[in-house]
């Protein structure tokens, strides 16, 4: 048999076929902070996305809360190692799961915050369907017990953190937590770099409206020099620009194809084939504002 297996493998060598070795899962960097000021860090690492942690003059904000329980503990081991303040506050950028899953293992002292649409979107169901595991009663205490519209200021002692919403985008429930006095703005999944951007257009999430969001942002945060994302490195207001500036071509080239009455399928054939999802979701919009443009 030994014969066997080894007249085989030479075959296989001498005939060029090469057999694939199975790929090792990629393994889960533990949590660390970046600090970005003496007060502010961002927390990277773990399952789930980049949040932040902030030291306030009597306590602790959380920015989003990774997805298991021991990338949790290792966020918060990480934060009582630069101080003793206690967590009072956990601001969720938005309702994706690599965002909150891990509210459930924060803390049951914790205040959970987000923008009123955000919370709405803990209960939705998932993309496929299934029902949301925050419906929960065990779990209730962990959901965004308190809720804004387009505005609200948090005070940590002498230390102001703004929250706002600046419109539809990734979501309908997308929050920026800005720290003025470090110029320095957490924006969740608004912007990605490096990778095609998600808009989650079945949680209301539109390519049309975050470009008007992201430049309402801009504006308004006139003095915001750091943008802190959750899935890269923090950028510049040119990486904003960038992104929004990149959207807005696909928007044109899409606009263009279907005045010259393409398909979808054309259509999504004139982009690179990773980009299929997000390129039917801007040709559903143009279609929408076209339908809208006729009957009005």
């Amino acid at each position: 048999m030994r014969q066997v297996v080894r007249y085989l493998a030479l075959a296989v060598a001498l005939s060029g076929i090469v057999i694939p070795v199975l790929a090792q899962p990629r393994q889960t960097q533990p949590v660390q902070l970046n600090k970005l000021s003496d007060r502010l860090y961002e927390v990277v690492g773990g399952s789930g996305a980049r949040g932040g942690a902030y030291i306030g003059d009597d306590a602790v904000l959380l920015i989003d809360s990774k997805m298991d329980k021991a990338s949790v503990d290792q966020a918060l081991s990480a934060v009582k190692a630069v101080t003793d303040k206690s967590i009072k506050y956990l601001v969720n950028t938005h309702g994706d799961g690599d965002h909150i899953r891990g509210n459930q293992y924060m803390p049951a002292t914790i205040t959970v915050i987000a923008q009123e649409n955000c919370r709405k979107e803990f209960f939705l169901p998932g993309r496929e369907g299934k029902p949301s595991e925050w419906t929960n009663p065990d779990l209730s205490r962990f959901v965004p017990s308190v809720t804004f519209h387009d505005r609200m200021d948090i005070y940590l002692g002498s230390k102001k953190v703004e929250l706002w919403s600046f419109g539809t985008g990734h979501t309908t429930g997308d929050t920026v937590v800005y720290f003025p006095g470090e110029k320095t703005a957490f924006i969740g999944d608004q912007v990605f770099v490096g990778r095609v951007p998600l808009i989650h257009a079945y949680k209301g999430g539109n390519t049309l409206e975050q470009v008007k969001t992201l430049r309402r942002m801009l504006t308004t945060l006139d003095g915001a020099t750091t943008f802190c994302t959750g899935h890269s490195d923090p950028i510049d207001r040119n990486g904003v620009l960038q992104h929004i500036t990149a959207m807005e071509a696909r928007q044109a080239k899409v606009r263009d194809l279907v005045k010259q009455g393409k398909t979808l399928d054309e259509v999504k054939a004139s982009f690179s084939s990773g980009e299929a999802g997000l390129i039917e979701i801007i040709w559903n919009e143009v279609q929408k504002t076209n339908t809208s443009k006729t009957n009005g």
